[in-house]
């Protein structure tokens, strides 16, 4: 997600490639957040060969925003 934060959209293979994982665990999260309506993906060609570009949605953002907030605070919390 925090990939696509700072990017409109992003596709498998620039994912994969800057996360390090395999096809099957990148696929297994993206579908996660997808089915959790996190993402959108839109699949199209260059050339002969499929290219998927997946993008945040608005839910995904607001998410992932209260996610970075609830971290935040919990280090804040717990400075000494």
């Amino acid at each position: 997600m925090s990939i696509l934060m700072v990017n409109e959209q992003y596709d498998f293979n620039s994912f994969k490639e800057i996360l390090e994982v395999t096809d099957g665990n990148l696929a297994s999260h993206l579908k996660n957040l997808e089915s959790s309506g996190y993402i959108s993906f839109d699949k199209t060609f260059v050339g002969r060969k499929p290219m998927t570009n997946y993008s945040a949605t608005a839910a995904g953002k607001t998410a992932f925003q209260a996610h970075l907030d609830f971290l935040e605070n919990l280090i804040n919390e717990n400075k000494t």
